[in-house]
């Protein structure tokens, strides 16, 4: 009796350091991703502050031009300065921002877990990069040639994925579809009506999938879509072969909420 108490009192135990850890685990990478985020934001109302200062001057500038005011030339030196800071902080704004995309947040275990199994039970079509935090549909699977209708295997798909990205341990996470193709131009006069670019079909694919996911449940708040054309490939276009076909892809970003 004495040898079954202490047993028990050993699991209980085990049980409690477990999920303790799991919770330190969970905290520590949203910590992560939140100390992320506000450098972001941080970095974003630096901008807005230099915008509105430059958009000052310029109206000062506007107002100062053929009137031959001997401030006119140190007004023009300190908007050009403006300007140039300006650019500067766009720069860094848009090298974290990438970093969040390329690099990826860390997921929590339990999700990466989740992404990890719904890869696998769609090979061929669906993978999964666990340190970037993105999954990556296949637009020879997802969709015919040169049309952005998901079809009915895909969307099949795409509703099982929804499923995931709704469960409790996705739910601290915004989810950013973009589309891209290979560099084939698109010649068809039909397809070129609807899409009269690779820019506008890479695009319209990503909201195709967006829309899936709307109509699955998932909050349109936490939804987001972009589109890269040819210009974002991941391996070689091989022309005389119809191009590549890791390159046509639907990615599917999972990034800290607000990113």
């Amino acid at each position: 009796m004495r040898t079954a108490k202490l047993s028990v009192i050993i699991i209980s135990f085990l049980f409690l350091f477990l999920i303790s850890g799991c919770g330190d685990e969970v905290n520590r990478l949203r910590m992560q991703n939140d100390a992320q985020q506000k450098l972001i934001d941080q970095r974003s109302a630096e901008l807005n502050t230099v915008t509105i200062e430059r958009d000052q001057l310029r109206r000062e500038l506007e107002a100062l031009r053929g009137r031959g005011n001997v401030d006119l030339e140190t007004l023009t030196q300190k908007v050009a300065l403006y300007e140039q800071t300006l650019q500067e902080k766009d720069q860094l704004i848009e090298r974290l921002r990438q970093q969040l995309l390329t690099s990826g947040p860390v997921l929590p275990p339990e999700l990466s877990s989740l992404l990890e199994d719904f890869a696998k039970a769609n090979p061929g079509m669906v993978t999964y990069d666990k340190d970037r935090g993105i999954v990556k549909f296949s637009s020879d699977l997802l969709f015919n040639k040169g049309s952005d209708e998901v079809t009915s295997s895909a969307a099949n798909a795409v509703k099982s994925l929804c499923g995931i990205l709704n469960a409790p341990e996705a739910m601290d996470f915004d989810i950013v579809v973009a589309g891209h193709t290979d560099d084939i131009p698109i010649q068809k006069a039909e397809t070129l009506a609807k899409h009269p670019s690779n820019w506008h079909l890479s695009v319209h694919r990503a909201i195709s999938v967006e829309k899936i996911m709307e109509t699955n449940s998932i909050d349109p708040k936490r939804l987001s879509v972009r589109g890269f054309g040819e210009f974002r490939p991941i391996v070689p276009n091989l022309p005389e072969k119809g191009g590549a076909e890791q390159n046509r892809r639907v990615e599917i970003y999972i990034v800290p909420k607000g990113a």
